[in-house]
């Protein structure tokens, strides 16, 4: 449906009569992944998973449409100014995959286009928990799935693609619910007995600090912090929370000898990070710190630098026309008046 509604925008060109109200000052793009693999058929992740290909298309895509693409450094400075000029762009990519260094680097070198990504701390020394990749690769290898969910013991067929779709949707989000390390505890213990450890599949898929420094050494790329452990950190205290932020920022400062000044929070979304977590970010310095909260960076963002939004190039909407779209700020606009009008209903 969401598909359908973008390129009814498209055709209609209806978002660029609206676009002068909604666009804002500028776009930043959330991206994970980036492979030329095809995706599999049971592969519930494969949102977070672009091609080279399509990285390429919408870099000039954005160039086209008379974007700016800047450092996150001048972002701060661009909107204290008011937004003067053209709008904006930035590209970001979260957890310090092996991927970003093989197939995305490559193409923001050759255009010379500057990017970000975010580092975990423990992510690069093999002790990363990719809890929701390895639930993927457990219920991918099974046939059934025998499960305890806040004391709810369950018992998924997984046979059919459909079937293990199932069940990755409700055990995901069931986990999301819980006390993180025990999530990463039961995904732990299905995993277990499979030959599956979630080291192996973090020095499998996550950059070491040697490949890190490759890339911190080019002007062109950033390196953030992304907290220690990817803990969502409106499930910790104020202490952990601030120490999980501080202590990744010294980490990557210590790593690359380069100043940290930039932060994106794990899952970002609102039941993850909010005021308490902004505050915290801003009382260590940052210049930025990033959500997962859909949008485009307004003129009143400079007031609020540690919860901007962002704009994610998500795997299954590889189309440069949807692209276009988005970067109109129409869709945001019609899901933040719905969100709006949901929260207020009794209906809701």
């Amino acid at each position: 449906m969401l598909q359908a509604a973008l390129s009814a925008l498209y055709y209609t060109r209806a978002d660029e009569i609206v676009a002068p109200f909604t666009r804002g000052q500028g776009a930043i793009f959330m991206l994970h992944r980036v492979t030329p693999e095809a995706p599999r058929a049971f592969e519930p992740n494969r949102i977070l998973k672009v091609t080279p290909d399509f990285i390429e298309r919408v870099i000039h895509q954005v160039v086209q449409a008379g974007f700016e693409i800047l450092t996150l450094d001048e972002v701060p400075e661009r909107l204290r100014s008011g937004g003067r000029g053209r709008p904006f762009a930035c590209f970001t990519f979260d957890d310090g995959y092996r991927d970003n260094l093989d197939y995305a680097y490559p193409i923001f070198r050759r255009l010379g286009v500057p990017f970000t990504i975010y580092v975990p701390g423990d992510y690069p020394d093999g002790r990363g928990d990719l809890w929701w990749l390895m639930l993927e690769r457990v219920i991918e290898r099974s046939d059934e799935v025998r499960v305890e969910l806040d004391g709810d013991a369950r018992t998924f067929a997984t046979r059919t693609t459909a079937a293990k779709e199932r069940a990755f949707e409700e055990i995901y989000w069931r986990l999301r619910g819980m006390d993180e390390l025990q999530a990463r505890a039961i995904v732990a213990s299905l995993a277990s007995p499979l030959g599956l450890s979630s080291e192996a599949l973090c020095r499998e898929l996550i950059m070491t600090w040697d490949e890190i420094r490759r890339l911190a050494a080019d002007p062109l790329v950033t390196i953030g912090a992304h907290t220690m452990r990817h803990l969502a950190l409106s499930k910790l205290d104020a202490d952990t929370a601030r120490r999980e932020i501080a202590d990744s920022i010294a980490r990557i400062e210590a790593e690359t000898g380069r100043p940290c000044r930039h932060f994106s929070y794990p899952y970002g979304c609102v039941s993850s990070a909010g005021e308490r977590e902004f505050a915290i970010a801003a009382g260590l310095g940052l210049a930025t710190a990033v959500t997962t909260r859909k949008g485009l960076v307004q003129k009143g963002d400079a007031d609020r630098l540690t919860a901007l939004a962002r704009f994610s190039l998500n795997g299954d909407y590889q189309d440069t026309r949807f692209v276009k779209v988005m970067l109109t700020g129409v869709p945001f606009a019609i899901w933040n008046a719905v969100s709006r009008e949901n929260v207020a209903s009794p209906m809701a």
